[in-house]
């Protein structure tokens, strides 16, 4: 079986109650504290196995942007929105189009369409849209039930939830211009994550275009009034960084209403492999960020990875749960990265939960390059990945190939994790996709249990002396084919060349399986179980007819259930799986018409449960494109 096709396409970089039973999923993440629960027990472990469609919508978007699709990524989770504010389930398509639908049918009851600037090359994405009911606004009247939307040409809608008209109270008609005069196009920043609603406010953040220049569009974040949409407060995770950018928030973003916190998981800043112009830990950037949700000054921060060269961004949502140990009860937050550590902290004062040691790393090799001397690493739970890869770990189907990749491996610049990359082949692993990536993790109920998919693929990278302005070399950030792609770093002496370490058959030179889902039990500090994510039966030129569980790169998470069960789609093999949450068993898949990147999401409505996912592929893993939602439930 031969993988060249897929995998080279792995080098894309890329107050907090629980409602109660029943009530539905009112938040992107389930909860203002994004833990992708619900206490919804209906489809449990012993019925799982029954599940069918119960109804599939779709959205329109095939027919109406064609071709235009293919630069689409389709990650939006639906809401289920309240009795008072019509009882519909809202989600948003790639291109922002807002549809509610009749939570039962499947029927679209309105939709909205902001009418987006498509300009630029930026992949079009929406995770999602958020509600609010505005107590200011008189019962019964328009707006009173509001939706939040941000889009990809950085405007930020308010919009009635039971009619999808623009409240035009709010902004200019409804919308807020979240850009300034710095001259970017859409493509260079932008929005995906849903909004962020609390204490009257709007949060966003921004996804800011990567692997291109120096100097990206900075990060700030934005704090808007929830009625009249007028900006109250911002924050530049990057402060005093001249000659760098970004270090956004493009993953979403957490609150804690009672204690007044907003949480921001930072990225990395620009250039993504070059640091020599931004000397120093380039604070806040590859942080957790704890401000004041009122007024917007810090309250605490903790950086995970200092003067980044590795584009390891904070990827997901800050978990905020109840820690409880040796019968003590503290307010906690946990963070899973890219280099698949797993931090946890008291989120109001940030003291981490685990010990966290500071871990040597080897310098740079670049002139002028100041590589941090340590990095921080909590001494539990363990690493999700075994980033040490030596030549006998090689993996082959043949002793041939086999050999192939351990004198590959043998020949790398590989000093562990946080080697960074020289002008001599390095390893990287794992690469800037993860690890965790955008899915994050689901906290089952009180537990202290958290399952986390991961992608577990060796990379290497190699910095390449920029080419003359006008060389016939290609360069390019997301390449449509071929094994490795060229960053550009413009306005550095590099650009960086990156691909997944293959053997020459095409398949990855790390032993799977290549993506994983785990559980963590974060009281004990431990891991309860691990399984293989995916089957590479349809990743060769030819679809094999049965599974083969080795595990593919996945994007997106999961979504657990007071049922005991563990829904997620996420793989390269357009499956979406019921795991067992105390064993990992895979207990029912369902084949979808495209990979299912996007997180599920479940709800009772009118005495039934339903489990619905988004399946329109990912640009990344150029599998095919679609605009399915699909609803499944037992028989009724």
């Amino acid at each position: 079986m031969f993988f060249r096709k897929a995998w080279p396409l792995m080098a894309v970089f890329i107050s907090t109650g629980v409602p109660a039973a029943d009530e539905g999923w009112l938040y992107y993440g389930g909860d203002q504290g994004g833990r992708h629960y619900s206490d919804a027990s209906q489809i449990d472990k012993a019925n799982v196995s029954d599940l069918d469609v119960a109804w599939v919508h779709r959205s329109g978007d095939v027919k109406t942007f064609g071709e235009g699709m293919e630069n689409t990524s389709t990650q939006s989770t639906p809401i289920l929105l309240p009795e008072a504010a019509g009882e519909s389930l809202v989600y948003c398509t790639p291109f922002n189009r807002v549809i509610a639908l009749d939570p039962g049918s499947g029927e679209q009851r309105w939709d909205f369409d902001p009418k987006i600037d498509r300009r630029g090359t930026r992949t079009f994405r929406c995770r999602g849209v958020s509600y609010a009911e505005e107590m200011s606004v008189a019962p019964n009247a328009q707006c009173r039930h509001r939706l939040y939307l941000a889009t990809h040409d950085r405007r930020l809608w308010a919009i009635d939830a039971r009619n999808g008209e623009p409240c035009r109270d709010f902004g200019t008609n409804g919308r807020v211009e979240i850009f300034g005069d710095e001259g970017y196009v859409p493509g260079d920043i932008s929005s995906s994550s849903a909004p962020t609603v609390a204490g009257g406010l709007v949060v966003v953040g921004s996804g800011v275009i990567d692997f291109s220049r120096s100097t990206t569009p900075r990060g700030t974040v934005n704090a808007f009034n929830s009625r009249t949409g007028e900006l109250v407060w911002q924050f530049d995770p990057l402060r005093g960084h001249r000659n760098s950018g970004a270090a956004n928030v493009w993953a979403p973003i957490s609150v804690d209403e009672e204690n007044g916190l907003v949480f921001l998981p930072t990225s990395a800043p620009s250039p993504d492999y070059y640091g020599v112009d931004r000397p120093g830990d380039n604070l806040y950037a590859n942080s957790i960020v704890a401000l004041d949700l009122a007024s917007g000054e810090l309250r605490w921060h903790f950086q995970h990875v200092r003067h980044d060269l590795w584009d390891y961004d904070t990827p997901a949502q800050p978990i905020l749960f109840e820690w409880t140990k040796n019968g003590e009860s503290i307010p906690a937050l946990v963070q899973v990265t890219k280099q698949s550590y797993v931090f946890v902290f008291n989120r109001l004062t940030g003291e981490p939960l685990w010990e966290i040691t500071e871990q040597p790393v080897p310098p740079s090799q670049i002139p002028g390059e100041r590589a941090s001397p340590t990095q921080p690493k909590p001494i539990a739970p363990p690493p999700l990945i075994d980033s040490f890869l030596m030549p006998s770990d090689a993996w082959g189907f043949t002793p041939w190939d086999r050999g192939n990749c351990a004198k590959q491996i043998a020949s790398l610049n590989n000093l562990g994790l946080f080697t960074p990359t020289s002008e001599k082949l390095t390893l990287m692993y794992p690469g800037s996709l993860g690890g965790a990536n955008w899915g994050g993790g689901a906290l089952l109920a009180d537990s202290g249990v958290l399952l986390v998919n991961i992608n577990n693929a060796a990379f290497t990278g190699q910095l390449i002396p920029t080419p003359p302005e006008n060389s016939a070399q290609a360069r390019t950030d997301h390449p449509e084919s071929g094994e490795r792609m060229q960053v550009t770093m413009q306005g550095t002496p590099y650009n960086i060349d990156i691909g997944a370490l293959m053997s020459p058959l095409g398949i990855p030179c790390n032993p799977p399986p290549w993506g994983k889902l785990i559980a963590v039990d974060l009281f004990k500090g431990t891991i309860a179980w691990e399984t293989a994510l995916g089957s590479v039966h349809e990743m060769g030129p030819v679809t094999a007819p049965f599974h083969i569980t080795w595990g593919t790169p996945n994007l997106g998470g999961g979504v657990a259930t007071g049922g005991g069960v563990f829904f997620i789609g996420a793989t390269m093999d357009r499956q979406i799986r019921a795991f067992d949450v105390d064993t990992g068993d895979t207990l029912w898949k369902y084949t979808l018409p495209n990979d299912a990147t996007a997180t599920p999401m479940t709800y009772v409505y009118k005495g039934r449960q339903y489990v619905v996912i988004n399946a329109g592929g990912h640009f990344m893993f150029q599998r095919g494109y679609g605009d399915y939602l699909y609803a499944f439930a037992l028989p009724e």
